[in-house]
């Protein structure tokens, strides 16, 4: 009898939905450290291509239901967000260079001690790799509007330095770097051609299960 009651127990715990580990992380330190605080009610929203266009920043919104000033303390004020095993930065914290890299929240993979975002290109990654031609061509207003809509799509990966809280572009020098030690990902990766987040993404996924 015991048996089927403890058999009942948990097939009855099995049935119950299953709430998402969600962690805030209030500034680099935290998230370095992997020190944050958890909660149970965040909601992540995939940004159109029409608001990202109209809008500009990153991918993703993380809001709370029913909770302006969490939402807002979320958009303004949070540094990085983890939802189960996905994590995700505040690019209105991040730089590469002097430029920022807008609002809302880009998506991150954590090798070990090093993080890495994917967002779209800006300064010197967007004119010297991934500009559309048409937009050096024409030039003026015309090829603004041809890059500023190739950049909608165009996404990169950048490093998170933890030290002094800003981002590097992640290319194919810094890629073979932390490709050393993993002889068959780097074989492969020196014949690609492409910097874009599709590709780079690959090989830090790759990483990310190794260790």
């Amino acid at each position: 009898m015991k048996r089927y009651w403890l058999l009942g127990l948990w097939a009855l715990l099995m049935a119950l939905p299953s709430v998402a580990q969600q962690i805030m992380y209030s500034n680099l330190k935290g998230l370095a450290e992997n020190r944050g605080d958890t909660v149970t009610t965040l909601k992540v929203e995939r940004r159109s291509k029409n608001q990202i266009y109209l809008m500009g920043g990153a991918d993703y919104r993380i809001v709370v239901n029913n909770n302006q000033d969490l939402s807002k303390y979320l958009k303004s004020n949070c540094y990085a967000v983890q939802i189960d095993t996905s994590l995700y930065v505040n690019c209105k914290k991040m730089r590469y260079k002097r430029y920022r890299l807008g609002q809302w929240y880009a998506h991150a993979i954590r090798v070990r001690e090093k993080v890495f975002f994917c967002a779209q290109p800006v300064g010197q990654v967007a004119t010297s790799t991934l500009t559309p031609s048409e937009a050096t061509k024409l030039g003026g207003e015309v090829g603004d509007a041809i890059n500023a809509c190739g950049l909608v799509n165009a996404r990169v990966f950048y490093e998170l330095n933890f030290e002094t809280g800003k981002s590097e572009f992640v290319g194919k020098e810094r890629m073979l770097q932390l490709l050393e030690g993993h002889p068959k990902l780097k074989a492969d990766f020196e014949k690609e051609t492409s910097e874009s987040a599709q590709v780079v993404g690959r090989y830090l996924m790759s990483l990310a299960k190794d260790f």
